[in-house]
């Protein structure tokens, strides 16, 4: 039988700025940890601790731009585009442009605050 997901959980954000993060799918909200599904919302100007995460990212964003740096430099992905980021490799995220950027992250495995591997401030 199908499982009914009624609403997301909103976890807090890492960042310089607040960002929303509503997770549908993943260790918070429904007990997954094979893969989560959250809908992110970053303002102008929000920028993320770079991470080096056990898990790959799948980001599709939906409204705006979101920014990736890398290794070798860094990508900027539009609306209606996406991006694939492989656990093991480290990136940073950001949304430098006016209104922000909105986006669907799925990970797998799930997210956890154990496996991103966040970069010391």
């Amino acid at each position: 039988m199908p499982t009914l997901v009624s609403q997301p959980t909103r976890i807090q954000a890492a960042g310089n700025k607040p960002k929303l993060i509503d997770e549908y799918i993943g260790r918070v909200n429904s007990k997954d940890s094979a893969v989560s599904v959250a809908h992110m919302r970053s303002p102008e100007g929000w920028v993320e601790p770079g991470q080096t995460p056990e898990f790959d990212e799948f980001t599709i964003v939906l409204k705006g731009k979101l920014r990736v740096r890398h290794e070798g430099g860094e990508m900027d992905v539009a609306a209606g585009q996406a991006v694939i980021a492989h656990r093991g490799e480290w990136v940073q995220y950001s949304t430098p442009d006016p209104g922000g950027a909105e986006y669907i992250a799925v990970c797998v495995p799930a997210f956890s605050m154990e496996t991103v591997n966040r970069d010391r401030e």
